[in-house]
């Protein structure tokens, strides 16, 4: 593997402790070994892994509790959490998966089985973080988050209306480009409301008084339409 992942490994069974450190490593990943949750807590303060290899029954806090704790930490709710559950933890298995565990694997276990569980788990967590910054727009100081409609940049969040929300996104994606205001509304057209050419004129006028200083990041190019300024 070109960039070694990290894998805490939270298991008070030595044996098994050991055999899952020694597969981890054989497969390239960077195993992080922990006896208890509490000695997990104490190193996710240093070091955030990829993806934590979770015993439910641990010694002191529960690995339930232990899933709990991670998944209500902003800087930690995003890692991978597999849970290594014996035959007769079905409740605690269905309880660790409702409160956000990715995946489980019962003991004993087949190594080959594991490492796939884990591939499966940091591909689906790599697929969403790519997802996410899809969804994220930057462009010189401004930052557009589709999904949950809000703009910033250097001097704070800005308010836009719809419209101007969507001129905004609409020229950020593509910096240089010239549009002319047909291709802006084509772009804009529809979610209950109508846009005209003269009509976009007016959006840009509000849209560059909100913007501040990044206003001037908006050019107009005279008798073609806007576009934002190239990188």
């Amino acid at each position: 593997m070109s960039d070694a992942v990290k894998i805490m490994i939270v298991e008070d069974d030595p044996d098994i402790a050991e055999l899952l450190r020694f597969n981890l490593s054989l497969e390239g990943y960077v195993p992080i070994l922990c006896h208890s949750a509490e000695e997990g807590l104490r190193v996710l303060d240093q070091d955030i892994p990829s993806l934590i290899l979770l015993d439910l029954m641990l010694p002191g806090i529960s690995g339930l509790e232990f899933c709990q704790m991670i998944r209500r930490n902003e800087d930690w709710k995003s890692i991978g959490i597999v849970m290594l559950t014996a035959k007769n933890q079905e409740e605690d298995l269905v309880r660790g998966l409702e409160i956000g565990a990715d995946d489980y694997i019962g003991k004993p276990f087949s190594p080959q089985v594991l490492l796939a569980r884990i591939k499966s788990v940091l591909r689906r967590l790599n697929d969403t973080t790519e997802e996410k910054n899809k969804d994220i727009i930057k462009v010189h100081d401004i930052e557009i988050h589709m999904g949950r409609h809000e703009v910033k940049n250097s001097e704070g969040p800005i308010n836009l209306t719809q419209s101007e929300f969507m001129i905004l996104a609409f020229l950020c994606k593509k910096p240089g480009w010239v549009f002319t205001r047909s291709q802006i509304v084509d772009a804009i057209r529809g979610e209950n409301y109508a846009v005209t050419e003269r009509a976009i004129d007016f959006q840009m006028v509000g849209l560059r008084k909100k913007m501040g200083s990044s206003a001037s990041f908006i050019e107009t190019i005279r008798g073609v339409g806007y576009r934002m300024k190239e990188l």
